[in-house]
């Protein structure tokens, strides 16, 4: 099992109280998957990623426990994590084409990063250099200012520096949002193969864009408010979805072929609860259509059928 989250709970600081922004989180990732992690903005996707490599204020720690390939990951400890980060767990960033600092070069950059984790540059340029080839920028790009380079040019510069030394998970967090459409299929097709050739193991892939998890992800996790929804294959998730946010988000997303202008696209209706005082119990349940007396119990995210997890207390309950 490459990653394993078990009651992960993760607040943010504010001078209102505590922002409840990740709550008794647990799941598995195992060796070779590509995990898709999506839901509506705020739901916490990033916070989840960000947790498990870079968990500094205003975010806080209240509990839970992070496994990589077997072995705790110290995520409490910024400082301790130091010996994980980029090595073992590594981060493509929201925005990733301002990760690169403007005013060092692209190669002079990448050296200080690299021997500050006691790797020799010289023995692994060869290596990034094949790596550029990959993702189709020319080699010379490393003697370039970021300034330079075009949009789609810096994401794919971030991508090749992100799993330069291979780690074992690597976190893509909204790797797509600002691209354009061919860029968005290039990228998407990158992750794919940096899982093929193993420069990583494992993968998390956050996004908004359920047609890119589509395309690339093994499984999809979705989450709302703060909580796992559901988890499952991709094409499970796709087709055959049990909880009813699940349902109401993929019935919201257009289809190949209709003619909408026949068929309304049907929304989730009200809006998601504010995680200063989120309600008791499971936070979907105002606006949810099966709602019952049992809701205002936290649900268990229970496997219902092999690799299929769910927390719902009435369609959990159900014969899959």
């Amino acid at each position: 099992m490459s990653l394993q989250v078990d009651g992960l709970t993760v607040y943010y600081q504010t001078l209102r109280g505590d922002v409840q922004a990740l709550e008794s989180a647990s799941l598995k990732i195992a060796d070779g998957e590509i995990m898709g992690l999506a839901g509506e903005s705020g739901c916490g996707k990033t916070t989840l990623g960000h947790s498990l490599i870079y968990l500094a204020p205003p975010m806080k720690y209240v509990g839970g426990h992070v496994r990589l390939d077997g072995k705790e990951l110290p995520i409490w400890d910024v400082e301790q994590m130091n010996d994980y980060r980029y090595n073992h767990i590594s981060i493509i960033p929201q925005y990733a084409m301002n990760a690169m600092n403007p005013i060092r070069k692209i190669g002079k950059m990448t050296e200080e990063l690299i021997k500050a984790k006691g790797v020799d540059f010289k023995t692994i340029l060869p290596e990034l250099e094949r790596r550029l080839d990959l993702v189709k920028l020319p080699r010379d790009v490393l003697n370039m200012y970021p300034i330079e380079l075009s949009g789609g040019m810096k994401q794919r510069m971030v991508m090749v520096i992100s799993i330069l030394l291979g780690p074992s998970l690597l976190i893509a967090d909204e790797v797509t949002s600002a691209l354009d459409v061919a860029s968005q299929k290039a990228v998407a097709e990158m992750l794919v193969e940096f899982r093929n050739q193993k420069y990583c193991n494992s993968e998390i892939v956050i996004t908004h864009d359920i047609s890119i998890l589509y395309q690339i992800a093994d499984s999809i996790l979705i989450m709302y408010a703060g909580q796992l929804a559901e988890k499952a294959a991709t094409k499970t998730i796709i087709e055959n979805p049990r909880h009813p946010y699940t349902k109401l988000l993929i019935s919201s997303l257009p289809k190949v072929g209709i003619n909408e202008a026949e068929k309304r696209l049907t929304g989730i209706p009200g809006k998601p609860p504010l995680l200063l005082n989120p309600p008791a119990g499971c936070r979907f349940r105002d606006r949810c259509p099966v709602a019952f007396d049992q809701c205002v119990e936290v649900p268990p995210f229970l496997e219902i059928e092999k690799d299929h997890f769910i927390a719902c207390w009435k369609e959990g309950n159900q014969n899959a």
